[in-house]
């Protein structure tokens, strides 16, 4: 839906050049000539923003302000203002406006501000959606698993969340990084503060300082009005770097200064903002190698990886594959009005034979193909994907059961394929110890290392160091 905007003036001129500015935009506009026109237009309507000017006959835009706020807490509210009466309207901030226009005022300053209001407004929805969506009563609704590793995390996950310490996340593309950082930060006090996410591959580097930190105006070229960044959106609550291995070196310092010392300082600006965030950061990279190489900071790397959850690859958790197909059948008939009974024992063997080389992200988006275009009451193995019954898909068969064919075989990817199995099953054993792992493959720790670098499959804690003699 097109977002609503009530525009108030008892000037003409002013009203009909914010109609027609903001119908460009694409925005459903309501004009009043005063405020108690505005007043009965919100009582038989609700709208998402009101822009008004404060100098009014009958109703101020203060008295609007305050009746708006009463009838509808969330309204986004823009107040018009001449120069003589900033002190006012920032004291109405105060009661809840977001922000005031002076005038005269430049569209682009009008449209750029309009822009971020409702950007605004739609994060504050979007952290309540979420707050609903992972209730704490059924706190790990979305972390589904019964497998010990699965279980270990649940564990992790509960005794982390009640405390503000910071924790890094590691695993491959599509391991449920995001969802296990969202039961964390829902499962503790910081469960009624938000939830900010910033996708640190996704942002360019020329941006990446404004959104992170905010920037004021004139600081740069298109820095036409102050601009709050994430680290204050996140204020009190918590700011989930996703793909931290992203970041470039240049914002990697600003952002260790910012979780030391909890100050942040926008763009363009000469004061420091202090602010109270949980830093929660995840990564498919292997930060530790990449200290290494220095293309990440050592120092800023042991304050994010204060505790490390590792989430494993959906390979690893065969059994747990049917409890996801499940979940998600059933997330999936919700969603597209279907009432798809369950999943042949056939399809289930495909979908447990499977690679996955996407993780549960692809088990998920293979279940809402599924299920859009079945047509019957059973996922049946017709119904599945193509490619989850290809050889290429299917997972290596153990050691016994390989056999030479006509066709031949890939030997590096086998033994590769048999030897990441076996250091897998060894971590498991030993309950990720790698030292622990390396003596029961009868290998040295340094060696240990090598593999478990080599295929990915986690980082080294600060006092695993190399021991020719584990």
């Amino acid at each position: 839906m097109k977002p609503r905007i009530l525009v108030v003036d008892d000037e003409e001129s002013i009203r009909e050049f914010l109609e027609i500015m903001l119908r460009k935009e694409g925005y459903e506009v309501t004009c009043a000539d005063d405020g108690e026109m505005a007043l009965d237009f919100l009582k038989k309507r609700s709208f998402d923003m009101i822009i008004s000017d404060m100098q009014m006959p009958k109703v101020s835009g203060i008295e609007l302000l305050k009746e708006a706020k009463t009838q509808y807490p969330d309204i986004v509210f823009l107040l018009i203002t001449a120069f003589g009466t900033t002190e006012t309207a920032v004291e109405a901030m105060k009661m809840g406006a977001y922000d005031y226009i002076l005038k005269p005022f430049k569209i682009d300053e009008v449209r750029l501000n309009i822009a971020n209001a409702l950007h605004s407004k739609n994060l504050e929805f979007e952290n309540r959606t979420l707050k609903k969506e992972l209730n704490l009563e059924n706190s790990f609704q979305n972390l589904v698993g019964n497998s010990d590793t699965m279980h270990r995390i649940f564990e992790l996950v509960k005794r982390v969340s009640q405390t503000p310490t910071n924790v890094l996340i590691t695993g491959e593309s599509g391991t449920g990084k995001e969802v296990v950082a969202k039961a964390i930060h829902f499962n503790g006090p910081l469960k009624d503060k938000p939830f900010v996410t910033v996708n640190c591959g996704a942002i360019p580097e020329s941006l990446m300082e404004s959104e992170m930190f905010g920037h004021k105006k004139g600081s740069f070229t298109g820095a036409i009005v102050d601009k709050i960044g994430l680290f204050e959106y996140a204020d009190s609550g918590t700011l989930f770097l996703d793909e931290v291995g992203e970041l470039p070196l240049s914002i990697q310092v600003k952002l260790l200064r910012a979780i030391q010392e909890r100050v942040v300082r926008k763009v363009g600006g000469t004061e420091d903002t202090k602010v109270e965030v949980r830093i929660i950061a995840a990564t498919n990279r292997n930060l530790e190698s990449m200290v290494k190489e220095g293309s990440f900071r050592q120092d800023l790397y042991y304050r994010l990886n204060v505790i490390n959850i590792q989430t494993p690859a959906l390979r690893e958790r065969e059994n747990d594959i049917p409890l996801l197909a499940n979940f998600f059948l059933k997330k999936y008939n919700s969603k597209l009005f279907k009432n798809i009974q369950g999943i042949s024992d056939q399809a289930m063997e495909m979908l447990k034979k499977y690679t996955y080389p996407g993780n549960v992200r692809e088990l998920e988006n293979i279940i809402e193909r599924t299920v859009a275009l079945e047509g019957g009451s059973t996922i049946l193995p017709e119904s599945l994907p193509p490619f989850v019954n290809t050889p290429s898909g299917r997972k290596m068969a153990s050691s016994h059961e390989i056999e030479v064919t006509e066709e031949g075989l890939d030997l590096d990817k086998v033994i590769g394929q048999i030897e990441k199995e076996l250091l897998i099953k060894a971590i498991h054993t030993s309950g990720g110890v790698k030292k622990r792992a390396a003596r029961l493959l009868n290998i040295t720790f340094r060696s240990m290392r090598y593999r478990v670098e080599k295929y990915g499959l986690g980082t080294f804690a600060e006092d695993e160091v190399d021991d020719e003699s584990a």
